[in-house]
């Protein structure tokens, strides 16, 4: 397992005082990247060969947000890759070892020329150590939307929005979705299906569904084809295995 340490800063803290589950997300994004840039595999591998891993899918349960200041561990490995797909793990513990927070993720390899599913090349393979997939509940991929769906306005992309490949960031979709949660909703589950990507410009046409215990939330175009669909389970009702 690549891993790296780090604290709690003030900046990726919510008014209790504790880590956002955005900034957990993006503790798990940038380990990824470190791990990929030290293997030689990073952006500018990728660019020469005009190929870009696009995520396909978050699952991220959450035994304990972290407090300011505390000393953390992130860490990630790939456990599998077929054909262009690519399956990764991540896990955040603290200082004693103990799980703060588990996830599983879903890639696909893109030639950029195309936006087509290309094949990764026989040296990134070899450069990944595979290990064993994580002890975690895994769920479906797939995300049912539940009952009726209230509409909202529509959110146009903007430049902050977008990461080096100039689509917009994953974790940005969660951000956005994040703002239509009950302000007592405390995550302890997330899961994003992304469909497809958005550019500068595009506009979001978000819709809500859900019940007491979980939320969806889908950004879509104006024909109603989703970006992106992601679920909050509140975290009193998330089951955790240690």
């Amino acid at each position: 397992m690549y891993t790296f340490d780090s604290r709690v800063r003030y900046s990726e803290t919510d008014s209790e005082g504790k880590l956002t589950l955005s900034s957990l997300l993006n503790y798990f994004q940038d380990c990824s990247t470190f791990q990929s840039e030290e293997l030689g595999m990073g952006i500018s591998y990728l660019r020469e060969r005009h190929l870009v891993w696009v995520l396909s899918s978050w699952q991220i349960v959450v035994d304990r947000y972290p407090g300011l200041c505390e000393k953390v561990q992130t860490g990630t490995f790939p456990y599998a890759f077929k054909g262009f797909l690519g399956y990764r793990n991540f896990t955040m513990t603290d200082s004693e070892g103990a799980y703060l927070a588990r996830a599983n993720s879903l890639w696909t390899l893109l030639c950029t020329d195309t936006e087509k599913p290309a094949m990764p090349p026989k040296e990134m393979i070899e450069a990944y150590a595979l290990e064993e997939k994580l002890d975690m509940d895994y769920a479906p991929r797939k995300i049912q939307i539940p009952g009726e769906s209230v509409h909202k306005e529509p959110i146009v992309v903007k430049k902050h929005n977008l990461d080096t490949n100039h689509h917009v960031n994953n974790g940005q979709y969660v951000d956005i979705a994040m703002e239509y949660l009950p302000e007592d909703f405390t995550v302890g589950q997330l899961r994003a299906e992304y469909k497809k990507q958005a550019f500068l410009d595009d506009i979001f046409y978000p819709y809500v569904a859900g019940e007491e215990n979980k939320i969806v939330v889908v950004l879509a175009d104006a024909d109603d084809r989703p970006y992106v669909c992601v679920e909050f389970q509140r975290k009193e009702s998330v089951g955790h295995r240690c």
